[in-house]
């Protein structure tokens, strides 16, 4: 694996005339299941061609620099011998050139829709495998393996496993087992994420390299990862897992951070820090939400919110306490040194980011429809009252008309074993992404939340599912209902 990265990374540096790229382009999430599904395939893509002239690219699909973000991922190469430097990432290779010299094909993994900035590639789209709901438009010219299982990385091995099983050492079956242990969180059933196909595929791996290390201690350890942000900057911490909402006068961020608020306000240059993060990015709003856990790994949620404008910092503050969908029973703490940051504990813990964010959606289209933006300062954006340095966007900003006065919206975007699988596994349960209703994306170059962000909440928050009988006759009975009314449409026809 190291010598064949290698090798693309020489052929994407010298881009040799006579060779077409063949690139295998992960999502801009670039989590594990991401990183290794386009590793992979590319891989076994280079194994089992026989095109002397076809060059297959992994390219992770974000900036090299925001890749210590992902630390799970920075960990997991290094265990398994990588070095993070043999990567190709996004800003390291021209799509646009080779796709206007004829030389670009693309295969899409974890993934199976272009974001908009890449639209124009779509006609060179050759193959898609992706494990979530099929949103691309169906065409002969694009071979599409789409199944709704656990994780991308199940479907890229079933498919080395089917094709060339004799390309598989220890490193690459690890790569594949270990992803889908992290993704399917621990192939624990109570969390809702592994499917049977996830299951057959692991074990696949494991009977046929039996020195693979246990479930429970890989999951562990990547999990332990991804919460590590002892290596990170505070700029780092803040785009680890980072959603924006924006409405009219307002760019507001939502940080998760995996650490304590006490812990943080104690970083050393925290205020210029966060002054700086905000002016480089244009936000006038930070909200900071902190998850830790307790020795009994119970939650503890706290929320800091920043702002250099103490008005907007005040209503900011006052929409969150006054939340009563769902209440957040917020009380203050005093741990900030910063005097333009307000703390607090938060008392309901079940409340996770995907329920906070309604909040500020709806606080910030109450406000747009209250108290509509000047045209004034739109048109002369350099007399904003603004003293953060943040300066309002104007259409000639990257944003259409349509765009700034839309609604307000987020960037999308984080069966085996014992049974102390389920117990491990209840603290670091990871989320299904958001979908969320339409309103103004913020498209710029942060990593989105990966899909088993812990911030967006747990799927063992409410404990497992309670079966009784009569739930069990009420789901037969609509069933056969279904199932009677679809015969009879087809009859009818």
């Amino acid at each position: 694996m190291e010598h064949f990265l290698q090798g693309c990374q020489a052929a994407v540096q010298n881009k040799p005339e006579a060779l077409d790229f063949h690139v295998v382009l992960g999502n801009e999430a670039c989590d594990l299941d991401s990183m290794v599904s386009a590793m992979a395939l590319a891989y076994y893509l280079t194994k089992t061609s026989s095109s002397k002239n076809l060059v297959y690219i992994p390219v992770l699909n974000i900036q090299r620099e925001d890749f210590p973000l992902r630390t799970e991922s920075t960990y997991f190469l290094k265990q398994n011998g990588i070095p993070k430097e043999h990567l190709t990432f996004r800003d390291e290779i021209d799509l646009q050139t080779l796709y206007e010299s004829g030389h670009l094909v693309l295969t899409l993994v974890d993934h199976n829709v272009l974001p908009r900035g890449d639209s124009y590639l779509e006609d060179v789209v050759a193959e898609v495998i992706d494990h979530r709901h099929l949103e691309r438009t169906p065409s002969l010219n694009c071979k599409v393996t789409s199944e709704l299982v656990g994780s991308c990385t199940t479907l890229v091995a079933e498919k080395i496993i089917r094709g060339a099983p004799e390309i598989l050492d220890l490193r690459l079956a690890s790569l594949l087992r270990d992803t889908i242990v992290l993704d399917c969180i621990n192939m624990a059933p109570a969390a809702g994420k592994v499917t049977p196909k996830d299951t057959e595929y692991v074990t696949s791996l494991e009977s046929m390299f039996p020195s693979l290390p246990p479930r429970g201690a890989v999951f562990d350890s990547l999990q332990k990862a991804k919460f590590d942000v002892s290596g990170l900057t505070i700029d780092q911490m803040l785009r680890k897992d980072l959603k924006v909402l924006i409405s009219r006068d307002i760019n507001l961020a939502i940080s998760a951070l995996y650490m304590t608020l006490e812990d943080f306000m104690e970083m050393e240059n925290l205020e210029s820090d966060l002054r700086l993060f905000c002016q480089r990015n244009r936000y006038n709003v930070l909200v900071s939400m902190a998850i830790t856990f307790t020795s009994d790994n119970e939650p503890v949620r706290q929320i800091a919110v920043y702002s250099q404008r103490e008005e907007l910092r005040r209503v900011v503050c006052k929409a969150l306490e006054q939340a009563t969908s769902p209440p957040l029973d917020l009380s203050s703490i005093s741990c900030s040194p910063c005097h333009n940051t307000t703390t607090y504990r938060q008392g309901n813990t079940a409340a996770s980011r995907k329920k906070v964010l309604p909040i500020l959606k709806d606080f910030l289209r109450k406000r747009d429809l209250e108290a509509p933006l000047s045209m004034q300062s739109l048109e002369n954006p350099e007399k904003s009252n603004d003293h953060s340095g943040f300066r309002e966007r104007t259409t000639d900003e990257n944003l259409d008309g349509g765009e700034l006065f839309g609604d307000c919206g987020e960037q999308p975007e984080g069966q085996d074993g014992c049974a102390g699988d389920d117990v491990r596994s209840k603290r670091f349960i990871g989320s299904y992404r958001t979908q969320l209703d339409d309103g103004l994306e913020d498209e710029r170059s942060f990593p989105p939340t990966p899909m088993n962000s812990l911030v967006e909440g747990c799927p063992l928050d409410r404990g497992l599912p309670k079966f009784t009988a009569e739930a069990i006759l009420e789901r037969f009975s609509h069933i056969t209902g279904v199932d009677a009314e679809s015969q009879s449409g087809n009859e009818k026809k």
